[in-house]
């Protein structure tokens, strides 16, 4: 049976059942106590400005909150090639796609997809792999251009090539006969200073995420997520979330993952250090190796590193700390009675199943202010079938390649605030939060229908409560 929270029942009941009605006699969702507070009392700012994702949580003691000022300036930093005067931040590359944390996080945000013919990657980046299990369950690299496609280099060493993407125009219609378009991505590599990719290679492109909130998805307890799963659709609704578990390099075992695209990552720790390797190829102890493959070596053979490693443990470790720390912008016009409208047909078509409206933090982080935080983040952490319209057709561990980790939605209202756009997915595809429901398949293609069937004030209300949120 697929439980969520200990109250979800009452809470649908509630909605069904006992709905309020606003001026017009529109059914809508009751206010809940403390709705707002997306990241609990201590993770939730009220900043409403372009800096709302970059805002620290509050409670934090004294060497806490100097860990997320040093971390926020190592985040914020450009990297520079070694040997370098500037010894904490020379090592960039030899090879990356950029040259700082915020090049692709701008404003602790989300990055912008590629312009239609553009190959400007900045905020988008490619995995790749060929078919076959990997060390610890995971991917196999493709042979000579590795893991991740990096379009960008030091002074004297070629990038591995270029990415052009372009988009297909898709037309769809509603119920009502108002038509809509969809845009489908396409990538084409070329220019490759390598050598051709290996026939059959896989690639899955990852747009960078907002960052607000992670520490304390990092401190919900696997308990409470595992109270999710329902692989094999037990309870008949369509909808059957799947756990992936990963390599945690750091403690050497198989642990459940919850963040990145495809929930391919177990700890903010292991993220950043995976992000500073493979973006900006800065090595760390957790990661000591500078991403070359050994076709690049043959070429580079007596390339100068900013030590072994290049940023250490410590700094390392207040730059997960300050990411740890960010606070969740609070909902925005949450009592409004077109938002409640909203708020109450998501739950009807079942999207409150993947995106469960609230959970509660553990109690065993490090940082006591992201313990026992009641949150709304509108996630589960688990993998769905998203169909065959986004499937990147790359596994990842026990992802499959339709499979993606459900999106939080805390914060998707304020992405237009603060990045200045509102692309959304794991390519960045929808232009909007409109397509972005209507590209929704698999198990959410019932919802999505659900959600075509609805006249137009419907529709804006669900979006409006998102854009709420």
């Amino acid at each position: 049976m697929r439980l969520s929270f200990p109250f979800l029942a009452l809470t649908i009941l509630s909605l069904c059942f006992s709905c309020n009605s606003d001026e017009e006699g529109l059914s809508v969702a009751p206010v809940d106590e403390n709705e707002e507070l997306s990241g609990g009392v201590n993770l939730t700012a009220h900043d409403f400005s372009e800096n709302a994702f970059g805002v620290q949580a509050n409670n934090l003691n004294f060497t806490e909150q100097g860990q997320f000022v040093t971390g926020n300036a190592f985040f914020r930093s450009n990297w520079v090639t070694a040997p370098s005067s500037v010894q904490t931040l020379d090592g960039l590359g030899p090879i990356m796609n950029a040259i700082a944390c915020g090049s692709c996080h701008f404003k602790d945000g989300r990055a912008r997809p590629p312009l239609a013919g553009s190959d400007d990657l900045t905020g988008l980046l490619l995995r790749l792999s060929i078919p076959g299990i990997g060390p610890h369950g995971g991917t196999i690299d493709e042979p000579v251009y590795g893991g991740q496609f990096q379009d960008r280099s030091i002074l004297g060493v070629d990038g591995e090539g270029k990415v052009r993407v372009t988009y297909e125009e898709i037309q769809g219609q509603y119920a009502d006969g108002t038509t809509y378009s969809l845009r489908k991505p396409t990538y084409e590599f070329y220019d490759l200073k390598y050598g051709s990719l290996q026939s059959g290679f896989q690639f899955s492109p990852r747009i960078a995420q907002q960052l607000p909130g992670l520490g304390l998805l990092e401190n919900v307890s696997e308990e409470t997520i595992l109270s999710y799963v329902d692989e094999n659709d037990a309870d008949g609704d369509g909808i059957s979330g799947r756990a992936n578990y990963v390599w945690d390099e750091q403690l050497q075992e198989t642990r459940l993952g919850r963040f990145g695209w495809k929930s391919n990552q177990p700890t903010i720790y292991q993220q950043t250090a995976g992000a500073f390797n493979g973006d900006i190829g800065i090595t760390t102890s957790l990661y000591p190796n500078d991403g070359l493959t050994p076709t690049q070596k043959e070429r580079y053979p007596d390339l100068v590193d900013g030590g072994s490693p290049e940023i250490d443990d410590a700094t390392l470790d207040k730059v997960a700390a300050y990411i740890r720390t960010l606070s969740v912008p609070a909902r925005r016009d949450w009592q409004e009675a077109k938002v409640l409208r909203g708020k109450l047909l998501f739950t009807q078509m079942k999207c409150s199943s993947c995106h469960i409206p609230q959970m509660e933090t553990s109690s065993k982080s490090s940082t006591s202010a992201l313990n026992g935080q009641i949150i709304r983040p509108y996630t589960d952490l688990l993998l769905h079938d998203m169909g065959d319209g986004l499937a990147d057709n790359r596994p990842d561990f026990l992802a499959t390649g339709n499979e993606w980790r459900t999106a939080p939605l805390w914060g998707i209202g304020m992405i237009k605030t603060v990045n200045k756009h509102t692309f959304l997915l794991h390519d960045g595809r929808a232009r909007n939060i409109e397509e972005a429901i209507l590209w929704h398949g698999g198990e959410a293609q019932q919802s999505k229908m659900e959600f075509t069937e609805l006249n137009k004030f419907d529709r804006e209300a669900v979006i409006k409560f998102l854009e709420s949120l």
